[in-house]
């Protein structure tokens, strides 16, 4: 089934694939596209469930899981989670030649808290920098991140987390003058 849709759950979809402090703003004015083997909306209950191959793209934002559960609040504040073996979302980054992707078993949004949360197997990478870990969770608010392994610390195979930083270069690099070469000694000269 393929769905185009303009409604509020559009925007927490949007949300639910990264957060919104990465995010290509003029994702957010695209349509939402979207395509489930089957999907059911109680709107008097404000739960809709999507399920069977899910495929969701907005703009650069794309996102891949096998059911996707959005839950809606009194107060018009959206929960979703998306399930998949992994649930995988991708999104060029604001202003920059880059992209966030992101890779899960479980990935929850909380509109309300405006956090992002990747459970099982959980993989964040921006850019050339990844994390890795049992479980990545990141508030757009605070702008703070935590990641955890699986396990008790210490012990063989605990799943410890894993970062790999790509160095930032803040100032431009030196040039440094290149010295001509001098000929080896028997050498026959080089024509030009």
């Amino acid at each position: 089934m393929r769905l185009s849709i303009k409604l509020p759950l559009a925007a927490l979809l949007f949300a639910l694939s990264t957060a919104a402090a990465w995010a290509e703003k003029a994702d957010r004015s695209q349509p939402v596209n979207l395509e489930a083997d089957n999907v059911t909306v109680d709107d008097l209950k404000k739960v809709s469930i999507y399920q069977g191959n899910v495929s969701l793209v907005q703009g650069t934002m794309s996102l891949q899981a096998d059911r996707i559960e959005v839950r809606q609040d009194a107060a018009g504040f959206d929960k979703a989670t998306a399930f998949g073996n992994p649930v995988k979302f991708r999104q060029k980054q604001e202003g920059k030649d880059e992209y966030i992707e992101g890779y899960a078993k479980r990935v929850e949004y909380d509109g309300k808290q405006s956090k992002l949360e990747l459970f099982g197997d959980a993989r964040l990478k921006k850019g050339e920098d990844v994390l890795n870990g049992n479980y990545i969770s990141y508030n757009a608010n605070t702008e703070f991140f935590e990641v955890k392994g699986a396990g008790k610390p210490g012990t063989p195979g605990s799943g410890r987390v894993r970062a790999v930083i790509q160095p930032k270069n803040t100032a431009p690099a030196e040039v440094v003058p290149q010295t001509p070469l001098k000929p080896m000694p028997g050498a026959a000269p080089v024509a030009r």
